[in-house]
């Protein structure tokens, strides 16, 4: 397996592919990696050279990723939090920040539907 941003990207795929594997890179970014390198999308991570990946490893380690990323998440949301606004209220509490509507749906966050009994 080749190692890029300390992931394991799998051998059989497309480099295009593979590079999605790396938290923080999807598939435009991975496009731009690739471009920026020099390096054809439709290559296979097996049949890659050694000088290729040391291409795409230098590229990526520019761009946030991985560890660094999850953490930076992490602060935004703490900070969200510690400010006490409506989006950290809405983290705090588990439901949906971005405005979605959650009297009828959000069943993945709230869980199953709770019975309630008429007397």
């Amino acid at each position: 397996m080749a190692r890029v941003a300390g992931v394991d990207i799998p051998r059989n795929k497309r480099i295009v592919i593979a590079l999605t594997y790396v938290f923080g890179i999807g598939q435009t970014t991975s496009q731009n990696v690739l471009t920026e390198a020099g390096i054809s999308f439709d290559v296979r991570v097996k049949d890659m050279t050694e000088e290729e990946l040391n291409k795409i490893r230098a590229i990526v380690d520019e761009i946030k990723v991985e560890g660094d990323l999850r953490k930076d998440i992490r602060m935004d949301i703490k900070r969200l939090l510690d400010i006490r606004c409506y989006r950290g209220s809405r983290h705090r509490a588990n439901l949906p920040v971005r405005g979605q509507k959650s009297k009828t749906n959000a069943r993945t966050v709230k869980g199953p539907k709770k019975a309630v009994t008429k007397r």
